[in-house]
């Protein structure tokens, strides 16, 4: 029987119930909840860096996505106010969308 040990979406064990399989889960404390969801991101973000196509990209960034919605709720906010401090600091320093990479910076 695989172990997996990991932090799942809230439907997976009836997902897998429903292929006659069994599933064994605990529901995490908030020390626990927290380590597994920033654990959880950088499984996301790896499974995004290993795409191939737009499709699977596209897939993987709204696994990240739901990751900063749930992180967003942990720490008592809201993707609403999330989207408000990445405008207000994209109009102080600017996005990414000039792809300028940065050399050097003379002292």
């Amino acid at each position: 029987m695989p172990i997996y040990n990991k932090l799942v979406r809230d439907r997976i064990p009836e997902i897998i119930d429903s292929t006659g399989k069994k599933s064994s889960t605990k529901i995490l404390n908030e020390e626990e909840y927290i380590k597994e969801l920033k654990r959880k991101s950088f499984e996301e973000l790896q499974e995004y860096v290993e795409t191939e196509n737009s499709e699977e990209a596209i897939e993987e960034l709204a696994d990240v996505l739901e990751i900063i919605h749930a992180l967003a709720a942990y720490h008592g906010s809201s993707i609403e106010e999330i989207e408000r401090v990445r405008i207000q600091k994209a109009e102080k320093r600017g996005g990414f969308k000039d792809k300028l990479f940065l050399l050097e910076v003379e002292e």
